[in-house]
């Protein structure tokens, strides 16, 4: 018996109209295991999410010394390291380069996609134990970020959480670039005007991109996710530092805190209580300062009095696929099969 990945089409409703007109159909992924076409058998559901740039199919590809999904979750089972599980690949990809999987009136409802579209999809196609006891939200990156974020505000559908490397600590991961981006974005025009400059003329499939898109494009994206402007001229949000000074807005820097897991712990302190699993690591030499941001995290989950398990490794942010070997193993004993 093989595994198998298939790719479905879903027509979302929550996506449709959004505001940077994305796609609102979209392709899921979905790994099913060995024995999954010859019984009835139920099975336990990790939703795997991507990073900022990222959506679900790209975790089918292949590079030299190296697994894809399909060939890492394979092995696993085949050497008992992880029980069967189905594993769920969706796109949560948008015009500024992902969704932070938030609700954001710049972007669309990603949360309500993932939450009530998504989940309830799998669950109506595939023979899935449809509880939050089976039911894992893990990812890297924003896709760690977005783990941390709709378990402890979903603890009713996404019962065990594993996040690597998720933005956390904003003053770390996100405003030493502020200062970069006010110089690199002058390439563009002046003050709001290049911003806008840049999102007409430079977020296309016009290749090479200059080395200086992602950080660009990186603030854009959160920007969009965290402080939201519908009624803005120039563009659909708005950045939390004078764009000429550089000076912190204070008003605006204060809506992206109320995204930071570091600093809403206590708020989501009940929700917390109720996941089954959380499991946090992070690269002590993590390019983005996400160290910090796990170790705040992790402490504020200690002073509530909720369990954790909390790992360090000796690398940095990228190419940290491997550590799903830890993650996946570590759910899988704390799933529930029945």
């Amino acid at each position: 018996m093989n595994s198998e990945v298939r790719v479905l089409d879903h027509t979302s409703t929550v996506l449709k109209n959004n505001p940077l007109n994305d796609p609102f159909k979209r392709k899921v992924l979905v790994y099913l295991p060995p024995s999954y076409s010859s019984g009835s058998k139920r099975y336990p559901v990790m939703y795997l999410i991507s990073g900022f740039t990222g959506y679900g199919a790209l975790n089918m590809n292949l590079a030299p010394f190296s697994e894809n999904i399909q060939q890492r979750l394979d092995r696993l089972i085949k050497t008992k390291a992880i029980k069967e599980m189905i594993v769920v690949m969706p796109d949560c990809f948008t015009k500024y380069g992902g969704s932070q999987y938030v609700n954001s009136a710049a972007t669309g409802r990603y949360e309500d996609y993932m939450v009530k579209e998504i989940v309830p999809f799998v669950d109506a196609g595939f023979r899935t134990l449809p509880k939050a006891a089976s039911r894992c939200i893990i990812g890297k990156s924003s896709g760690g970020y977005g783990a941390m974020w709709l378990a402890m505000r979903n603890p009713g559908v996404f019962g065990l959480m594993a996040t690597h490397s998720g933005d956390s600590a904003f003053e770390y991961c996100y405003m030493e670039h502020f200062a970069e981006f006010i110089v690199l974005i002058q390439k563009y025009g002046k003050g709001h005007k290049a911003v806008e400059n840049f999102i007409k003329t430079q977020i296309n499939n016009k290749q090479p991109k200059g080395s200086d898109f992602h950080n660009i494009i990186n603030t854009i994206g959160m920007s969009a996710c965290y402080s939201p402007n519908p009624g803005r001229k120039e563009y659909n949000f708005d950045l939390p530092f004078d764009i000429y000074t550089g000076e912190i807005i204070t008003e605006v820097w204060n809506k992206w805190l109320k995204f930071d897991p570091a600093r809403i712990v206590a708020k989501y302190k009940a929700n917390l209580k109720k996941l089954k699993y959380i499991y946090v690591d992070c690269g002590v030499k993590d390019e983005f300062k996400l160290q910090s941001g796990a170790r705040i995290f992790c402490d504020k989950l200690k002073k509530i009095g909720v369990k954790y398990t909390h790992l360090e490794f000796s690398g940095g942010h990228f190419n940290v696929q491997y550590r799903y070997d830890i993650s996946f193993a570590e759910v899988s004993k704390r799933f529930s099969y029945k």
